[in-house]
């Protein structure tokens, strides 16, 4: 007996460069990236620059910083298609030596008056054939100087089907598809065609991407076959609705996911976020990227739309926040404390970042809480110290930085001793204390707990802030 072995997976993404990498488009990347790596397959990144009036070099970047931060780079690629125009030019030649595809030189004008016609007679506004070569069929005269666009020679009569990795079987009549555009009058191929020529010679087995594709996909498998092309398998991905049930917009946060970098969002958490858009694993909600791998089935994923919930996002960068070292944290949050104005260098930020991470939902929320401790003192505001440095709690201040001072050791526990110790020897409760405190070290009515701030400005730093007070 011969054994065969299977053939390689092979997923690709094929973003245009007409803006940023969004959140869709990010989704439809790491599904195809996670059953790639699955399968332990070949995960390509092809860049479809056709559209030269709207695609940049900025987009471009944007695009591959994106995939960078989200740590999806690919096995192959980036592939341009502005780089492949010869190729293209060779397959369209082949073609129409063939006769799988034609000249036709209808105008726009007529092509349009053509489809008012179907309208008018109830059927489907489409072109109509008049050039499109057949058997003892008289075509028109060329009309002088007019340059032709190059048609594909869709069959006229069964159905395209497939059976859809996600939606399950799908059929179009081909009386329905008229014969598509692949070559502009000026020569360049237009989208369908080099998505075709480009899945087949990258031998793209599988194609997962948004539902918004569905109606291409008859066309495309039409021209595969007519190439002789072996056909990939497809998947369409339902689309992402916004928390008010319609399509994701930018008033929803349909931004760039740089921008969720940009807001403090950990990439780690963004994975799992994005991959819960339509993807399942029992009621798993939480899990790495190594478990999305060793998971990742396209029998999970859903069937019906996701819906984007800003609120569940930050409960997940939460939980992952909560689970990254501290000295991860402070090399993230450092770039962001200098942002703000302060000095990250001015205080142990690893202990800061234990203090307050397990109440930040974002990176620039531990920025700014760290700015506590990352900010020159600027003393206390007039308000503040007439309601809450009254003679009474200075006498009580005073007499805690006494005490503080000749603490052996300047822990958290030590502190809070002393504190629980001041609070009885003066017959007072809390408030009357550690408001005071807090105004009189950091300027602030509201702190994390005051014993853990205090260890963390140190001795130095809190024993000269309350004998200020006296001044």
């Amino acid at each position: 007996m011969t054994s065969s072995t299977p053939p390689v997976i092979r997923t690709r993404f094929a973003p245009s460069p007409t803006g940023y990498l969004h959140l869709g488009g990010a989704r439809t990347a790491l599904f195809s990236w996670a059953f790639a790596r699955h399968h332990k397959g070949v995960f390509v990144l092809r860049i479809e620059d056709t559209d030269l009036e709207r695609s940049t070099p900025e987009a471009v970047q944007a695009i591959l910083d994106g995939m960078h931060w989200l740590g999806m780079q690919p096995d192959e690629g980036p592939f341009y298609q502005m780089q492949r125009m010869e190729r293209y030019r060779e397959i369209i030649a082949k073609m129409l030596a063939e006769g799988s595809a034609y000249y036709c030189y209808s105008s726009p004008e007529e092509v349009e008056a053509m489809r008012e016609k179907a309208r008018a007679a109830g059927k489907k506004p489409r072109y109509d054939g008049t050039w499109r070569p057949e058997l003892g069929k008289t075509l028109p005269a060329v009309p002088e100087g007019r340059k032709p666009v190059i048609r594909f020679k869709n069959p006229q009569d069964g159905v395209t089907a497939w059976n859809d990795l996600i939606k399950g079987p799908i059929s179009f009549d081909n009386t329905e598809l008229d014969d598509l555009i692949i070559a502009r009058p000026d020569g360049t191929p237009t989208y369908n065609f080099c998505v075709v020529v480009d899945d087949w010679d990258m031998q793209i087995t599988h194609v997962l991407r948004g539902d918004d594709h569905i109606n291409n996909t008859p066309r495309q498998i039409n021209i595969l076959r007519a190439l002789g092309a072996e056909l990939p398998q497809y998947g369409h991905l339902p689309m992402i609705l916004g928390p008010d049930g319609e399509k994701l917009s930018k008033r929803h946060g349909a931004v760039s996911v740089m921008q969720y970098h940009e807001e403090g969002y950990l990439p780690e958490a963004m994975i799992n976020y994005l991959a819960r858009l339509g993807w399942s694993h029992g009621n798993d909600e939480i899990f790495s990227r190594e478990q999305l791998v060793e998971w990742f089935d396209t029998r999970n994923l859903s069937k019906s739309a996701a819906q984007w919930d800003p609120k569940k996002l930050n409960w997940v960068n939460a939980h992952y926040i909560r689970e990254t070292e501290n000295s991860q944290l402070a090399t993230l949050v450092a770039p962001r404390i200098a942002g703000l104005g302060g000095n990250p260098e001015a205080v142990d930020l690893d202990a800061v970042m234990g203090l307050l991470k397990d109440r930040a939902e974002t990176l620039n929320q531990l920025a700014e809480g760290a700015m506590l401790f990352c900010r020159a003192f600027a003393g206390v505001d007039p308000t503040l110290k007439a309601e809450h440095l009254t003679p009474e709690a200075v006498t009580v201040l005073q007499d805690f930085a006494d005490q503080a001072a000749n603490l052996p050791d300047w822990t958290t526990e030590a502190l809070a001793d002393l504190i629980k110790a001041t609070l009885e020897k003066h017959n007072i409760k809390m408030p009357k204390l550690g408001v005071p405190l807090r105004v009189a070290v950091t300027g602030q009515k509201q702190t994390p707990a005051i014993d853990a701030v205090l260890t963390i400005l140190g001795r130095e730093t809190v024993l000269s802030r309350l004998e200020a007070l006296a001044n």
